[in-house]
């Protein structure tokens, strides 16, 4: 494939949610849009964890990977292939990654990442946090 055929798509947005539904017209209805997770005590396990991603713009076949990284930032927590492909550069793809029964074992910055034939193009945090201790007078 010559680089007039194959074009790198723009990643539109990427977000992680509690779920996605796909409407009779195609439309996407997205529910609940995570940006932290607040766990009364850990371990904590999630049943549905979706990332929701568009790309536009591109022409060829391509490889997105999505992974959970830990916040030692070497531990993948989750990971998901998905490959696409794109007609023309007025052409777009929404891919959903469902990630089912993940466990947060510790507190602190988890990062999405997502990829593009190998190469970072987004990576944005997910916290989990526990309530501040009280004191008992």
């Amino acid at each position: 494939m010559s680089s007039l055929e194959r074009m790198i798509p723009d990643l539109q947005a990427s977000f992680a949610c509690e779920d996605v539904r796909v409407e009779a017209s195609g439309a996407h209805t997205i529910v609940g849009i995570i940006n932290f997770i607040g766990a009364p005590t850990l371990p904590i396990q999630i049943i549905k964890l979706c990332v929701w991603t568009r790309w536009s713009s591109g022409v060829g076949e391509f490889e997105q990977i999505t992974r959970l990284v830990c916040p030692d930032e070497e531990t993948v927590l989750a990971s998901a292939i998905t490959k696409f492909r794109l007609g023309n550069e007025d052409s777009h793809t929404t891919n959903v990654n469902i990630f089912g029964g993940l466990q947060f074992a510790h507190p602190g910055a988890y990062h999405f990442e997502i990829l593009l034939d190998g190469e970072m193009k987004l990576r944005f945090p997910m916290r989990v946090i526990l309530p501040p201790a009280t004191s008992v007078a």
